[in-house]
């Protein structure tokens, strides 16, 4: 257990409640499936693994599963979305490079930002379109990067499920990277709980935060059991 701290574990099921993902299909994803008799592998290996068959995930599969969802949903195969994995790999140097801050979509292609030191010694931020291989000028910006806090190295640290308002954070570094109020590291399904057995009050006393963090935990907790995606 001790190699887990700061990786977070969550099942399929906890995956598909915060990303508002099929739990199936994300399993789908990370096992690979069959269908009749074409086999398709899986998108990537989770970073977490138990020594069994069952599917887990780490934060890093989180980030990925989430912008695989994104870029599947506007019009990218699943294949391709494999393909660009493959490829990134290599050209940024990251073994789970759809988790980093560097890949963008127009929904036909996916593209890689890479920096590049000009002969004026000035490093310049460029599109490098994965398939093709030709860099691209165009602005192509992916809205869910900017729930998520991002390392100089451009790895995701911290994710705001609920957008940066509700305060809400997932650390892997904290509570096995279950959903916290931000303001105390108290879980919110814990403040949730709380509040629905000792009221917002009584819940604030109990675990000694603001009784706006127990209404903020409500809120998320409230927001998790709607919409799972098909």
């Amino acid at each position: 257990m001790d190699s887990l701290i700061g990786v977070g574990v969550y099942t399929p099921a906890e995956a598909g409640r915060l990303l508002h993902i099929r739990p199936a299909k994300i399993a789908r994803w990370l096992r690979g499936h069959n269908i009749k008799d074409q086999k398709y592998a899986s998108l990537w290996s989770p970073e977490v693994n138990l020594g069994d068959e069952r599917v887990f995930l780490g934060f890093r599969d989180l980030m990925e599963v989430r912008v695989a969802d994104a870029f599947i949903r506007a019009g990218v195969s699943a294949m391709r979305v494999r393909a660009a994995i493959h490829l990134a790999r290599d050209i940024i140097g990251q073994d789970r490079p759809l988790s980093t801050n560097r890949f963008r979509t127009d929904g036909r292609e996916i593209f890689v930002t890479v920096i590049e030191t000009g002969e004026d010694g000035e490093e310049r931020e460029r599109l490098l379109n994965l398939f093709r291989r030709q860099y691209e000028f165009k602005g192509i910006i992916e809205p869910i990067l900017k729930t998520v806090d991002f390392g100089d190295d451009g790895n995701p640290l911290l994710w705001w499920p609920g957008g940066r308002r509700l305060n809400v954070v997932v650390d892997p570094s904290r509570s096995f990277g279950q959903p916290i109020d931000a303001a105390s590291s108290v879980p919110t399904a814990i403040l949730a709980a709380a509040a629905r057995q000792e009221g917002i009050i009584g819940a604030a006393r109990a675990y000694l935060v603001l009784e706006a963090s127990v209404r903020r935990s409500i809120e998320f907790e409230t927001s998790m059991g709607h919409g799972i995606a098909a």
